[in-house]
């Protein structure tokens, strides 16, 4: 009786054990939990903030759009003094070619005014407006390529954000389906777990029971062979003893009903 106990005794402890196991697993299940949703909640920040930033690019896209068309007027704008300075320097050289008859009108207007001492004076006015006029033709071309670069820029940073939001999108997915097997998986295992410790409890009973009654045999054996038995507490050796006494017993028996 007293090694039943400490059989029960011991698969008391060692159940404990197990179910202290089970509360740790659940426990980090808990914790692991938490964590996910601790993630998926920096990662809805994270995408509102995205989403902030994406309406200050799209705001600043928008300015710049309108800064470009600005400077698109600006440019047609130049253009046309460009047309016009080249047109004015074309007619100035087919001047200076073709109607130099006109020299003596500039000497006599040199004679008339102060502004221009030589005629090379005007000649120089004339390079000064021509290099005025390269130089707008150089800006608006800076101008074009730099709305080109801010342009390609824009596309380019677009693609990648709506990138890394498909990415993102696909990464909750698969971590949801994760979470949702984790959680069959943990449902499975704690219907498998009660299910053991109940068939574990019918066979420390019926172990029990066997016990009690292999002691009980083994005390009637033990009487009849007047108590020459040592006090004997495994069950199988019991159980071999009583087997030796039947076949004793049926021995005797045999023998008398021979003789007889």
């Amino acid at each position: 009786m007293l090694e039943v106990e400490n059989g029960l005794a011991q698969q008391k402890e060692e159940f404990a054990v197990k179910m202290d196991a089970l509360k740790q697993r659940s426990d980090e299940l808990a914790r692991k939990e938490m964590q996910l949703k601790e993630s998926l909640l920096k990662f809805d920040k994270f995408l509102k903030e995205n989403d902030a930033k994406r309406n200050r690019a799209i705001k600043k896209a928008i300015d710049e759009r309108k800064t470009r068309d600005q400077k698109e007027l600006e440019m047609q704008v130049l253009r046309k003094q460009v047309v016009h300075q080249s047109t004015r320097k074309d007619k100035s050289g087919r001047a200076v070619e073709t109607y130099l008859m006109y020299q003596r009108f500039l000497e006599s207007v040199l004679e008339s005014t102060e502004e221009f001492g030589e005629i090379k004076d005007i000649i120089a006015r004339f390079d000064t407006l021509a290099a005025t006029n390269q130089e707008l033709i150089d800006r608006a071309r800076e101008s074009q390529d730099r709305i080109e670069r801010d342009r390609a820029m824009l596309i380019n940073s677009t693609e990648e954000k709506n990138t890394l939001i498909l990415n993102f999108n696909n990464e909750i997915a698969k971590l949801q389906t994760r979470l949702e097997e984790a959680q069959m998986k943990s449902a499975k295992c704690q219907l498998e777990w009660d299910q053991t410790l109940k068939n574990a409890t019918a066979k420390t009973l019926e172990l029990g029971q066997i016990k009690m009654a292999t002691n009980n045999l083994f005390s009637i054996v033990k009487t009849h062979l007047n108590s020459k038995q040592s006090n004997v507490t495994d069950t199988k050796v019991q159980l071999d003893r009583i087997q030796q006494f039947i076949l004793d017993l049926s021995a005797i028996s045999s023998e008398q009903q021979a003789a007889s």
